[in-house]
C-alpha cells in the first residue's frame, strides 16, 4: 500500500516532448484593453517596486488565487444553496462583513495577478514555469468569479435568475477562457480579452455596494418603457454573457488571419480543432445532466454542479495550456470522460444514487486536478532547477548542470509525442 501511494504521488504527467518543448518557449501576448493599458499597468508598475526582491512571483500568484478561493469558502459557508440573498422567508442573509471581505479579497487577487509577472521580470525569474502556474490557476478562477457573484442576487423568483440560467453563464465563462488558449494553440499569440479587467472591477464594485447598502439594494427592476421592466439580476446575467462572449469574433478573426498570413502554426483542420473534443464532451455531459436529472439536481445542489463543472473544465484547460506552451499535440480525449458518462447513466437508472455520485465525482475530480497541478509544477521545477514558492534554486547551478549532463534526463515513463500535422 505504501509503495502504491508513493507511485501515485510520484506520477509524472508531462511527456519528454512537453518537458523539452518548454525550453524553447517564448512568451507572446497582446493586451489591447484601455483599462489595462492606461490604468492598471501603470498602477502595477508603481506597486511592484514596494515588494522585496526575495518575494517569489509564484507566491504572489498563489496568494492571489487563495484570496479568490477564500471568497468561495466564505460564501459557501453562509450561502450554500444561493438562497441567503433571495429575500424568501426562512432564509438568513449573509453577514455584511462577508461582502466587505469579498470585495477586498477580489481586488487583492486581481492586483497580485497583475504584478506577479512584473515581479518575475524585475528579478530575472520570468519563464514558462511562472506562466503555466499563473494560467493554470486562472482557469480555476473562471469558476470562482461567477459562482461567488450569484450570491449577491441569489435565486430570487422575481429579481434574479434560476440556478440553471446562472449555470449557462458559468459555461460561457469557461468557454471564453478555453477558447482564448485554443486561439494561442493555433496562432502562437495570447490575445488577452477585455472582459477579465471589467469583471474584476465590476465584482469589486458590486461587493462593496452590497456591503454598504445591503443585498436588498439589488432588488428592483429597470423600466424599459413600453417594453415593461427588467430585473437587475437579469441585467447581470446579460452583462456576464456579453463580456464573456465578446471575445469570440476576435478569436475567429485572429485564427483566420494566422492562416491567411501564414503567421501561426498552420495546423491541419483536424489538428486545429483537436483540443476542442475533451471540452465538447464534458460540455454535452454536464449540460445534459441537469435536463434529464431524476431529482432536479440543479435546484437541489447548484453549487456542487458549478464547482464540478468548473474543476473539470479547469483541468481540460490546463492540459491545453501545457500543449500550447510546449508546442506539442493536444489530447483529444480526457481520461475521466467515461466516469462522468457512467455516473450520469447510473443516476438515471438508480435516482437514489444521483446526489452521492455527484459529490463523489466532485471529490475525485478535485483531488485528481490538484494532483495533476502539483505534479506538473513539480516536474517543471525539477527541470528548471527552481523552488516554486521561493527565488532559490533546488541545486547549485554546477551540480544541477552536472546531474543533467550525466542523466540526460532519461525518464522511462515519458513517451514521445506524436508529431503535429501541418496544413500544406
Amino acid at each position: 500500500m505504501h509503495e502504491l501511494f508513493k507511485r501515485i504521488m510520484d506520477y509524472k504527467y508531462l511527456s519528454r516532448s512537453q518537458i523539452n518543448g518548454f525550453d524553447n518557449y517564448k512568451y507572446s501576448a497582446i493586451d489591447t484593453s484601455p483599462l489595462s493599458q492606461y490604468v492598471m499597468h501603470p498602477f502595477w508598475d508603481w506597486l511592484v517596486k514596494f515588494f522585496p526582491r526575495w518575494f517569489a512571483p509564484n507566491l504572489m500568484t498563489f496568494l492571489g488565487f487563495l484570496f479568490s478561493a477564500m471568497n468561495l469558502v466564505l460564501l459557501s459557508y453562509y450561502d450554500w444553496n444561493f438562497e441567503a440573498s433571495s429575500g424568501e422567508e426562512d432564509t438568513t442573509p449573509i453577514p455584511s462583513w462577508v461582502w466587505l471581505c469579498t470585495a477586498v479579497n477580489i481586488f487583492l487577487a486581481y492586483t497580485l495577478d497583475g504584478i506577479d509577472g512584473k515581479q518575475a521580470r524585475r528579478i530575472g525569474l520570468s519563464g514558462p514555469l511562472g506562466e503555466l502556474f499563473d494560467h493554470g490557476l486562472d482557469s480555476y478562477t473562471a469558476m470562482l468569479i461567477p459562482t461567488c457573484l450569484y450570491s449577491i442576487f441569489g435565486r430570487s423568483r422575481v429579481y434574479s435568475v434560476r440556478p440553471m440560467r446562472m449555470y449557462y453563464v458559468c459555461l460561457t465563462v469557461y468557454f471564453n477562457f478555453f477558447v482564448s488558449h485554443w486561439e494561442k494553440y493555433n496562432t502562437g499569440i495570447l490575445y488577452l480579452p477585455w472582459g477579465y479587467d471589467l469583471s474584476m472591477w465590476g465584482s469589486t464594485a458590486m461587493y462593496l455596494i452590497t456591503w454598504w447598502l445591503g443585498f436588498e439594494r439589488w432588488k428592483f427592476e429597470l423600466s424599459l418603457g413600453s417594453y415593461g421592466t427588467l430585473p437587475l439580476g437579469n441585467v447581470m446575467e446579460a452583462v456576464l454573457h456579453v463580456s464573456a462572449m465578446a471575445n469570440l469574433p476576435l478569436v475567429i478573426i485572429n485564427v483566420y488571419n494566422s492562416y491567411a498570413q501564414r503567421t501561426g502554426r498552420l495546423l491541419s483542420p483536424w489538428e486545429a480543432i483537436r483540443p476542442m473534443w475533451p471540452f465538447v464532451s464534458y460540455f454535452i455531459i454536464l449540460l445534459l445532466w441537469p435536463y434529464i436529472s431524476p431529482n432536479n439536481i440543479m435546484e437541489t445542489d447548484p453549487r456542487a454542479i458549478f464547482m464540478l463543472s468548473g474543476t473539470i473544465f479547469s483541468n481540460v484547460s490546463c492540459r491545453l495550456i501545457v500543449s500550447q506552451m510546449s508546442v506539442t499535440r493536444c489530447e483529444a480525449w480526457h481520461w475521466q470522460t467515461p466516469m462522468f458518462a457512467f455516473s450520469l447513466l447510473l443516476s438515471m437508472w438508480i435516482p437514489l444514487l444521483e446526489r452521492p455520485l455527484l459529490y463523489l465525482l466532485l471529490i475525485v475530480t478535485t483531488l485528481t486536478h490538484w494532483h495533476y497541478g502539483a505534479s506538473v509544477v513539480n516536474q517543471m521545477c525539477d527541470h528548471f532547477n527552481r523552488v516554486c514558492f521561493t527565488v532559490h534554486k533546488r541545486l547549485p547551478e554546477e551540480e544541477f548542470l552536472k546531474r543533467k549532463k550525466m542523466l540526460h534526463e532519461p525518464e522511462l515513463h515519458l513517451k514521445p509525442e506524436e508529431p503535429l500535422k501541418k496544413e500544406d
